[in-house]
């Protein structure tokens, strides 16, 4: 017997479920809920100490939603409807977590999970027909379904700086943000009287640099391509309103399914084209008063597809952010001149913009003067050296893919699924990809999921998961993979109703752009057919014995 061959032997027997789930988040904790209806065998694996997914990884100060926290939670309880208040219109990260372990509390999802497992491989036995996963301590576990529940903001990416590890100050990436052991928040940091760096002003950094600018004593804004964004208006939900909000729960969920993001907003029907000047500024004004994302998602049809409508827009929100910083110079550069609005991910903030009106707050284009490296004291960019006591790095994720290039996934004949995704991803319906049968992507490249208000789409995603499983076993049927036709079609799909949109324009994790992550390849990451038409699409798979799909 040789050395590897006793060392196999040696190694304790792999655990065996009938499905294995990656991931503990919203798409993971529904996921086993749903299978579990099934009578089916489900472990499922979180590197984390606990459930929550992006919410419990996400603990910066500022952390909260930006889609209405009643149009977030689960739909598919009753009495978790009636049981749950929010407190806020948008809720911070701590009372999302609350919830989210009440949620588990309530269905006893823990005791199917296994916590500070990462995964690390996942291989296909096809002999077996099972999945193999392998997690970071060297255990195994198989699994006729492997259902990746990671999400697409689950990587963290530190940025492509010399010398990040030589900082002797105190350093923390957003996505990372250590925990308050005894609670749900994350540990408290003082930023009082420090000199303090962030790094990155998307969505998160917009977030973390509005709490930190109320107490640093200097605050560097390190900021290479500026968003453009828009006011969250968010405020307490009283116990009368809540009541009227458990009320309005169908109401609020149907239009949620019919709207293009799953939001309750939806684009108004007229063209920004056709309206009066003073009648499309008045609705843009009505918009930006606003709470949420009807800035973006609830105004004109074409913004987002019209070249002429978005300027109209983007002319709109330039001239509010010159209104609202004081220093002209800084408000220009605050104003993209790259991409149009709404063409990236619009972070939603409050009182962003007069940050830069504070003596405290000082603005580094690091497109004029370049990043050339990080000390052991600061920062170095080309033309200075700037002190400080602690760097924020709020560069955000390798998106969509990267939580699944990070783990070790090979198919059939040991193909990896990095390698078969190297010029971008490639998938049917967003849930599987050909050549990897029994592999399941929730919250996937090219999936409904990932441009949407995700826990609606992710609640249709797993229904529609679950109803397959059900239906093979119903069938005797033990292995299915995505066709490739069926996939070629759904690619030029999604490339299809992609480039019916303003998205390609612009460089965004949308788009796969990240200049952190060298070699990825650009192409439209998401879903932009909007998530009725996702819904439908799934449906008619499932209605005609879910075609594109060999199943045996």
């Amino acid at each position: 017997m040789s050395a590897v061959q006793k060392a196999a032997s040696a190694a304790p027997a792999a655990a065996q479920f009938d499905t294995i789930i990656i991931g503990a988040g919203i798409s993971g904790m529904y996921q086993l809920y749903r299978l579990r209806q099934l009578g089916l065998s489900v472990r499922v694996y979180e590197a984390g100490t606990g459930v929550g997914g992006t919410w419990y990884w996400n603990r910066y100060p500022g952390c909260r939603f930006d889609s209405e926290s009643w149009s977030y939670g689960y739909s598919f309880s009753e009495e978790v409807l009636r049981e749950w208040d929010w407190s806020e219109h948008f809720a911070a990260q701590p009372e999302t977590l609350r919830y989210l372990n009440f949620v588990a509390d309530k269905f006893d999802l823990r005791r199917d999970m296994q916590f500070n497992s990462r995964v690390t491989a996942a291989v296909y036995d096809e002999p077996a027909n099972q999945w193999e996963v392998t997690l970071a301590d060297g255990s195994r576990a198989r699994a006729r379904f492997l259902i990746s529940a990671t999400g697409p903001l689950s990587a963290p990416q530190m940025p492509a700086i010399a010398g990040v590890d030589d900082f002797r100050g105190e350093a923390y990436h957003t996505g990372l943000w250590p925990r308050d052991p005894g609670g749900y928040s994350g540990r408290k940091i003082d930023f009082a009287g420090k000199r303090v760096g962030v790094l990155g002003t998307g969505a998160t950094g917009v977030q973390v640099i509005q709490e930190v600018a109320k107490t640093a004593g200097e605050l560097f804004v390190f900021q290479r391509t500026p968003n453009w964004c828009a006011p969250l208006h968010n405020s307490p939900i009283d116990r009368q309103q809540m009541a009227r909000i458990k009320a309005g729960y169908p109401e609020i969920f149907r239009k949620c399914r019919e709207s293009f993001g799953a939001f309750v907003h939806d684009f108004d029907k007229r063209s920004a084209l056709e309206v009066s000047a003073a009648e499309r500024e008045a609705f843009f004004e009505k918009l930006y008063a606003e709470p949420g994302f009807g800035i973006w998602l609830g105004s004109f049809m074409d913004i987002m597809t019209d070249q002429r409508a978005n300027a109209l827009a983007t002319d709109f929100i330039a001239r509010k952010i010159r209104q609202r910083v004081k220093d002209p110079a800084v408000a220009e550069k605050l104003i993209p001149k790259d991409h149009g609005f709404g063409t990236r991910r619009v972070p939603m903030e409050t009182r962003y913009y007069e940050v830069y009106n504070q003596p405290n707050v000082t603005l580094v284009d690091i497109r004029e003067s370049p990043i050339e490296r990080i000390t052991a004291t600061g920062i170095k960019t080309r033309d200075r050296e700037y002190p400080l006591d602690m760097i924020i790095y709020a560069t955000g994720f390798d998106a969509v893919t990267g939580a699944l290039s990070r783990i070790d996934i090979r198919g059939v004949g040991g193909q990896p699924l990095k390698d078969k995704w190297a010029d971008g991803p490639r998938t049917y319906l967003g849930m599987q990809t050909a050549g990897f049968p029994n592999l399941f992507t929730l919250v996937g490249p090219q999936n409904g999921s990932t441009f949407c208000n995700i826990p609606r789409c992710i609640e249709q995603n797993v229904d529609w998961l679950t109803g397959l499983i059900g239906y093979m076993h119903d069938k005797g049927l033990a292995r299915i993979e995505a066709e490739k036709p069926a996939e070629d079609a759904w690619v030029a799909h999604v490339d299809e109703t992609a480039n019916r949109t303003l998205f390609p324009t612009a460089n965004s994790w949308f788009m796969g752009v990240n200049a952190n992550v060298p070699g990825k390849k650009r192409c439209f990451q998401l879903y932009a057919g909007g998530a009725p038409l996702y819904r439908a699409r799934c449906q008619e798979v499932a209605d005609k014995a879910y075609e594109g799909f060999a199943i045996r």
